[in-house]
C-alpha cells in the first residue's frame, strides 16, 4: 500500500540535493556526477529508500541510483539521506518506462527490482516491470554481462516474470521460491521494508536472478 499524498512533496523533491532533477543531461555519463568511476546499480521502484540506502552504505565502492515515481513515497527516502547523505547514492522521481532516456548503453551493471506493483489485470501486463517490454529497456542500458535482481511475495507475479524470460531472450541463473529459507540465496541478502514485513508474517519471498 502507497502513502497518501503529502500535501507539499513535490516542492521539497524540486529543492532536494539528493534528487537529479534533469536526468537526460545525465545520460551515459552518470560517472561525471559521482566525479569517480565505480559500477553503477540502480533500483527501480525504490520505495522509502531502506534497501538501495543500506546497499550504498554497504558498498561505497559502487555508485547507485534509486528510481521512485510516487512523489509522497520518494520524500521518505529524502528525509531519510538528510540524516545519513550518502556520496554514491542519488534518487530520481520518473517513470520507469524513461528508464532508456535516462542511462546509456551498457552504462549500468546490475538493476534491482523488489516488490513492483503486479499489475493485476491482463491489460496491463506490459506495465509490470519484469514484463519483456521492461526486459527489452533493461537490455539497452545494461552492461553485457549484468544482470536483473528481482523479488516479490506475489506468486502470481513471480509465475508471469519467469514465464517472460526467455521470450524475451534472457537466462534464468538463479531462482528460489523461498529465499529465507535458501541458504545460498540469503547470503548477504539486504531487505526492503515490504520484505521484512512480509517475510514476519510467514510469507515466502520470490526471487530470481536473470542475465542476456
Amino acid at each position: 500500500m502507497r502513502l497518501r499524498n503529502i500535501t507539499g512533496s513535490r516542492e521539497m523533491i524540486a529543492e532536494s540535493r539528493f534528487v537529479v532533477h534533469e536526468p537526460q543531461e545525465y545520460k551515459g555519463r552518470w560517472r561525471e556526477l559521482f566525479s569517480n568511476d565505480h559500477p553503477l546499480r540502480i533500483e527501480i521502484g525504490m520505495g522509502k529508500g531502506r534497501f538501495i540506502m543500506d546497499l550504498a552504505r554497504m558498498h561505497p565502492e559502487i555508485n547507485y541510483v534509486g528510481i521512485e515515481k510516487y512523489s509522497s513515497v520518494l520524500l521518505r527516502g529524502i528525509q531519510k539521506m538528510e540524516t545519513d547523505p550518502l556520496p554514491n547514492l542519488y534518487f530520481i522521481r520518473m517513470e520507469a518506462e524513461e528508464i532508456a532516456d535516462v542511462f546509456g548503453r551498457e552504462e549500468v551493471e546490475r538493476i534491482y527490482l523488489n516488490f513492483s506493483d503486479p499489475w493485476p489485470k491482463d491489460r496491463h501486463a506490459k506495465r509490470r516491470l519484469p514484463s519483456r517490454e521492461f526486459l527489452k529497456r533493461y537490455d539497452e542500458i545494461l552492461v553485457r554481462d549484468g544482470v536483473i535482481e528481482f523479488k516479490t511475495d506475489n506468486e502470481d507475479l513471480f509465475r508471469f516474470a519467469l514465464e517472460e524470460i526467455a521470450p524475451a531472450g534472457w537466462q534464468l541463473l538463479q531462482m528460489t521460491e523461498d529465499l529465507h529459507h535458501d541458504e545460498k540465496m540469503l547470503a548477504g541478502n539486504v531487505m526492503t521494508e515490504y520484505e521484512e514485513k512480509f517475510s514476519a508474517l510467514g510469507n515466502p519471498i520470490y526471487k530470481y536472478v536473470i542475465a542476456r
